[in-house]
């Protein structure tokens, strides 16, 4: 079984589709995708973001981001964080926040061989590392599917993987390209893969939004 895993869209609707279209394209056909949280954040197309994951039945869990949008606090956030926020807020219907207020915080999937947090199973708000990626981590579950450091990696023990498939809208990890990962199953594999995509239309719809502009040109240097 194939199991596209997904984290950190951002509002970034332009990496969403890129990601989306070499999954449609890839001959591996996944059976099921997951997403490890923050669907919107930063990015100017917070309603399409989570319009295309909730058209898919994409199980999600909430990240930071989208529970800053529902309480409606931006607590610690910095400047760029805290106008993706307000953005949202603005551009989200009832309908799409009460979605986002309901995302939990983990969630198993796949009969139980998937376990989605955001940050740490113990703290959902907790940046952790791939090089922090412990057996400690995992419950009962086969792969334990983090998100929030935007950082791209895996590390697998007798236990059980524990991952991270990098940040779809935002990665940080030097690579520019939106970041995804294939999970299969069958054998406990996992392909990281990154996709190119148009950055300078993202560039340009950040600042028609008047967002602040670094939000788009830090995405030039992966950071």
């Amino acid at each position: 079984m194939q199991v596209a895993v997904l984290s950190d869209i951002h509002s970034n609707r332009v990496a969403l589709d890129a990601v989306l279209d070499d999954l449609a394209d890839d001959e591996s056909d996944p059976d099921a995708l997951v997403c490890a949280g923050d669907v919107v954040g930063y990015n100017p197309w917070p309603a399409e973001c989570v319009a295309a994951v909730r058209e898919r039945e994409i199980p999600t869990v909430m990240g930071n981001h989208d529970r800053a949008v529902t309480s409606g606090t931006a607590f610690r956030f910095n400047s760029m964080a805290a106008a993706g926020v307000e953005h949202a807020r603005e551009e989200l219907d009832d309908d799409a926040l009460g979605w986002l207020a309901d995302l939990p915080d983990g969630r198993t999937v796949l009969d139980g061989r998937v376990k989605l947090v955001h940050g740490h199973p113990d703290d959902p708000d907790r940046y952790t590392y791939p090089e922090e990626f412990s057996p400690s981590m995992l419950g009962d579950e086969d792969v334990l599917v983090t998100g929030h450091t935007h950082v791209q990696g895996h590390r697998v023990f007798d236990e059980g993987i524990v991952m991270n498939p990098g940040s779809v809208g935002q990665p940080r990890d030097s690579d520019p390209r939106a970041a995804y990962a294939l999970v299969d199953l069958d054998d406990l594999t996992v392909d990281e893969r990154r996709v190119a995509y148009d950055i300078d239309a993202v560039v340009e719809a950040v600042a028609d939004a008047g967002l602040p502009d670094r939000i788009g040109k830090r995405l030039y240097d992966g950071r």
